[in-house]
């Protein structure tokens, strides 16, 4: 069972399948949408499907961000990537951005996961022109390890990928 973790704005609860209007606003968002992997959401069925999807999912744990353990503001996930290892990825709809939530959220994952977890690596794949996403990953201490040339195709064509990483000794 996935932990409900708290820190002092947030609640981040497990996303159940019932969050899927709440995180239409995000992943319907054009703008906000344009580094995702995938294009953004044309209606709220699509939506109901991939969040069904990746609050089933045993081996990505997703915790939906809140405030007060209701409405998802967006969500943090870790992927199984191999034993110790995660793959990070966020979402948080626009209307929150700008007020440190994305990375008050993260961190509270990154120490669960160095912590609870025992993770030796935490790793993220980001769009090198997502320049929000990057300054979040260095802040919270990751290092870009790799630039991988034309390694997604994706809804806005092929892209590379930038690759950062963080080892549980670099986790304050």
């Amino acid at each position: 069972m996935l932990p409900t973790l708290r820190t002092e704005r947030l609640v981040l609860r497990p996303l159940v399948t019932a969050d899927a209007e709440a995180m239409h606003v995000a992943l319907s968002d054009v703008d906000l949408m344009r580094w995702w992997s995938s294009a953004p959401h044309r209606d709220l069925e699509e939506t109901r499907a991939y969040v069904a999807a990746n609050a089933e999912q045993a081996d990505w744990l997703t915790w939906a961000i809140t405030k007060d353990g209701g409405e998802a503001l967006g969500w943090v996930v870790l992927g199984d990537c191999r034993p110790g290892v995660r793959e990070l990825g966020y979402i948080l709809r626009r209307a929150a951005w700008g007020q440190g939530l994305a990375r008050e959220a993260v961190s509270a994952v990154l120490s669960h996961g160095f912590g609870e977890m025992a993770l030796r690596r935490i790793c993220a794949d980001v769009d090198p022109d997502n320049h929000a996403s990057v300054a979040l990953l260095k802040t919270l201490g990751f290092r870009q390890e790799g630039h991988l040339r034309a390694e997604w195709e994706t809804h806005i064509g092929v892209r590379d990928s930038l690759i950062f990483g963080l080892l549980a000794g670099e986790w304050r």
